[in-house]
Order: structure tokens, then C-alpha cells, then sequence
């Protein structure tokens, strides 16, 4: 499960560009936090930590609770928005939430056990389709990564979120279909060697000595 994080946060009087500008200039970061059926609250929020934060790697399913004005608000990060040059944060968005809400997070997946996977050990190649994927947890116990066990499948195998036990508490935001995560696939020179039907170089020129004295 993921940590939680805290981010001391101060209160904007001010709103647009040029007071916003002026936060970054200081080393700090406009953002806001909404939801909650409360009125949105403006803030701005120390760089270095929370780059420090962002670096993690699982900043963006970890509650963080942010403490402004003497209170501390739980709250879930929906966006940040990044120089494209320089890729220096320069908004974020949080969303409140309560201790037993409901929220959607994407969740990166890592495998384990490769080498007990014949498909692999044969050469083949692990395909990921889908790096993240998309649950619906309870805010407290949201997993920081799925991992998914690759032992016993082959060549040509699949594995679909049904083969996958999710964490308690946590279910696929997707319902309607079996989605497939990864798939084992072959490599070229295994394709090769198993769907090889050309001939050798002595049936070829077999055919081709019967065919020309046909016409002959």
C-alpha cells in the first residue's frame, strides 16, 4: 500500500498568470484543492519538496494529506502540469476525499517470476499492453503496484486481468470485457523455426530440374 505523503501549503490571495509567475519565481507552485462538495481553496506548495514527492513514483495513487491555515486536508493528486522545456511543475490539482471514500487510481503493474516462464526461457518476449492499470480502491489501502506472476505461461500465451489477484479492497475500473495485461511472444528466429515450410535447397532444385524437362 502506498504511503502517505503530507505537503505544507499556503493559502494564494491571488489568482491568473502574473501572480502565479511570480509564485514560481520563488520556488513555489500554484494548485488547488477541490471536491468534497466544499469551495475550491487555492494554495501554493514548496517546489523541491514536491518534486521530492513526485520522484517517489507513486505520487499520483498516495493520499496526501496537505496542511494549510493550521488544518490538514486529505486529499488524492489528480494533475500536474510541467514546463515542457524546462519540466518543472507548474500546477497541481487535488481532489479532497474522505478516509472511506471510494477513488480511481492508476496503478503501475511489475512482473515477477520471468524465469519461470517456458515462453520466456525459450527466448520469448514479454509484451506489456498495459503498463498501468485502472482500479477502483478504498482511499486508505491504494496498492502503489500490481504484481502479476509471469511463472508457467508459454509462447502465444496471454494474461487477461482475470488472472490476477487484486489487492482486498481494490477492483478493476474496467467491468465490461477480460482485458488483456501482457502476452509471450515469440521471436523472430523461434517464429521462424516452428512455421518454417520452404523447402530445402535439394527439394528446390528438384522442382525445378522435373519442371524444366516438363516443358522440355
Amino acid at each position: 500500500m502506498s504511503d502517505q505523503l503530507t505537503l505544507t501549503a499556503e493559502t494564494r490571495e491571488r489568482a491568473g498568470k502574473g501572480a502565479s509567475r511570480e509564485l514560481r519565481r520563488n520556488g513555489r507552485v500554484p494548485a488547488v484543492i477541490y471536491g468534497g462538495k466544499e469551495e475550491p481553496q487555492m494554495i501554493h506548495v514548496e517546489e523541491k519538496l514536491l518534486m521530492k514527492q513526485l520522484m517517489t513514483g507513486h505520487f499520483m495513487n498516495s493520499v496526501v494529506m496537505i496542511e494549510v491555515g493550521g488544518k490538514k486536508v486529505r486529499t488524492l493528486p489528480k494533475d500536474v502540469a510541467f514546463h515542457p522545456v524546462k519540466d518543472r511543475p507548474l500546477h497541481a490539482d487535488f481532489l479532497r476525499i474522505t478516509k472511506d471514500a471510494k477513488v480511481q487510481v492508476a496503478v503501475p503493474v511489475v512482473f515477477e517470476n520471468e524465469e519461470l516462464s517456458p515462453g520466456l526461457k525459450r527466448g520469448g518476449v514479454l509484451n506489456v499492453v498495459r503498463h498501468e492499470l485502472e482500479l477502483i480502491c478504498d482511499a486508505d489501502k491504494m496498492p502503489d503496484q500490481i504484481v502479476i506472476d509471469a511463472a508457467g505461461y508459454d509462447v502465444g500465451d496471454s494474461i487477461h486481468i482475470s488472472n490476477v489477484t487484486l489487492p482486498t479492497g481494490s477492483e478493476s475500473a474496467i467491468t465490461d470485457r477480460d482485458f488483456t495485461i501482457a502476452t509471450i511472444v515469440a521471436p523472430s528466429a523461434l517464429k521462424s523455426s516452428d512455421g518454417d515450410t520452404t523447402k530445402d535447397e535439394g527439394e528446390a532444385a528438384e522442382g525445378e530440374d522435373a519442371k524444366g524437362e516438363g516443358e522440355a
